[in-house]
This record gives structure tokens, C-alpha cells and sequence, in this order.
């Protein structure tokens, strides 16, 4: 077997380059914690790793008119510590806390984190809930992707295969607005999520919901909306009979897997805890 050749492009459009030439036998590794799983399960064999080490300017954090814009190669951890992430939406940088260990927060980034497409992590149920998107870079043309349509399945994305994800930006809350993060963990406290909940409300001024958005991770293929349940709570105020009829229609219409960290049986009734779990956060917070 050949070695696998170890490339350094100092930019994105050189890294693009490598991806052309290289077609399907190469793979991108940036924190490298997802693709180094891959390779020792030997789930992968690719013939060249592009990796993004040497790429500066892209690990950063800043918030702008159209929301909060985190550079592709930003830690993890980084986010999780972020001063400008707490202030714009304490439930994010406390997604980012309960990724894991410390070690691989280290290590990851959040491209890494959302090209990788695992169904079991934490940021895509959050991401999605605050309707983020990719800026997406290609040889030929850059494009945005809502994160609700980047996901396609599992350990696939909507990248196309010489496009490499850039940018998350998530857009800025109304000062009305709640947001929270709900995981369940079946086998140990730093375990891959069995159930993951991201949940942002905005209400009025006589507290009454005037949107809702939750997304539901790590139990599906992708995480998941259902936005018919979500409009039983617009105009209304969010009491306790309401927030039971959302959380039971989110674990009637969504279809879990079953895993190593549960069943599709015993995730529809986590679904179901946890969802309204958060929506009693979202609920409190005001």
C-alpha cells in the first residue's frame, strides 16, 4: 500500500486545486479529530490528506451587522470561551461546552465538526434551531447553504466534492428571543449526544410566542424540524398543556434510529423529555 501524501496549502483556493487533482482519493482534515477516527477504523482510505493548518485569517470569531460570523478553522473550545459569543447567545458557546472533552474541544474545529455530517454531535441540532448558514467555497464560484439543507444524510453534506466550507454565520437574535441547548447522553457524560435539542422562541410584549423554531439532533439521520408543530405556539402563550402537545408531536412525527446509545423506541420517548425540557427554558427565560 502506498503511503498517504500529507499536503499544506497555505489557502483555500490552493487547497480547492488539490481537491481537483486528487478527485475522490483525498480527503480535507483540519482539527483532524473526525477524519483520525475514519482512518484508524479504517472506514477511509484516502490517498492524500489536504490539510488546512497552514490556512490563516480563518479561525475568528466577530460579530457583524448580519449576525455572528466564526471562521472555519475556529476551535471549538474557542467558541465555547468567547466572550462575543456569550453575549450573543449564551445557549451556542453552551453547546459548544458539552462537545465531548476538553481535549478533542481542543483540537476540533467547526468546519471539521459540520462537513464531518455525524448524526451524533452537538452543534448541528443548535445551529440549525438558530437558522445558520455555510459560506461554501468552490473553484468556481463561492455560495451560501442554510445549515437545514446542508445536511443530506448520514456523513453526507451538500458540499460538492472540490467545495470546502469557509464560514458559519448565524443570524442576530431579537432582544425578545430565547434560545437553549438540551442533551441527553445515554452511556457517559462526555458521550456522543443520544437525543440533542436546540430550541429558540421570540415572544411579544404580552409574552405570547410569535415564533419558534427547535431542532431536533443525534436521534436522526439529520437534524430535524417539524414546523407544524412549531406553529401550534405561535400566538400563544406557552403553558404547560402546550408544551406537552408540542413535545408529544415532535416524538409522533419524527422516525429515530436505533444505535449502540439506544433505540428508535426509547429515543422517540427522549425526544419527547427533552423537547420539552427546552421549550420550558425558552419558556422561563422570559
Amino acid at each position: 500500500m502506498n503511503p498517504i501524501k500529507f499536503l499544506e496549502p497555505t489557502n483555500f483556493t490552493e487547497a480547492i486545486s488539490l481537491l481537483d487533482q486528487h478527485a475522490d482519493d483525498a480527503k480535507i482534515i483540519a482539527g483532524g479529530v473526525s477524519v483520525t477516527l475514519m482512518l484508524q477504523q479504517k472506514l477511509i482510505a484516502p490517498s492524500a490528506l489536504i490539510s488546512l493548518g497552514h490556512i490563516s485569517n480563518y479561525a475568528f470569531i466577530r460579530h457583524e451587522k448580519d449576525g455572528l460570523h466564526i471562521g472555519a478553522l475556529t476551535k471549538l473550545r474557542d467558541i465555547e470561551r468567547s466572550d462575543v459569543v456569550k453575549k450573543f447567545c449564551p445557549a451556542l458557546a453552551y453547546t459548544f461546552s458539552v462537545v465531548a472533552n476538553v481535549r478533542v474541544r481542543n483540537q476540533a474545529t467547526i468546519g471539521g465538526n459540520l462537513s464531518a455530517a455525524d448524526y451524533a454531535a452537538d452543534p448541528p441540532a443548535m445551529l440549525t434551531a438558530l437558522d445558520a448558514r455555510v459560506q461554501v467555497q468552490g473553484a468556481e464560484k463561492n455560495r451560501e447553504i442554510h445549515l437545514s439543507e446542508f445536511f443530506l444524510g448520514f456523513y453526507t453534506t451538500a458540499l460538492e466534492p472540490n467545495e470546502i466550507l469557509t464560514e458559519v454565520i448565524i443570524p442576530t437574535l431579537p432582544s425578545s428571543a430565547s434560545a437553549a441547548y438540551h442533551k441527553y447522553t445515554s452511556i457517559s457524560a462526555e458521550g456522543r449526544p443520544c437525543v440533542a435539542v436546540g430550541a429558540v422562541a421570540d415572544f411579544d410584549n404580552d409574552r405570547k410566542c410569535s415564533d419558534l423554531r427547535i431542532a431536533v439532533g443525534a436521534a436522526v439521520e439529520t437534524p430535524q424540524r417539524v414546523r407544524d408543530a412549531e406553529t401550534l405556539a405561535h400566538g400563544s402563550t406557552l403553558t404547560d398543556e402546550l408544551v406537552a402537545a408540542i413535545a408529544d408531536e415532535y416524538s409522533l412525527r419524527l422516525d429515530p434510529l436505533t444505535d449502540v446509545r439506544g433505540s428508535a423506541w426509547y429515543r422517540k420517548e427522549m425526544i419527547r423529555v427533552f423537547v420539552k425540557r427546552a421549550l420550558e427554558e425558552v419558556r422561563c427565560d422570559r
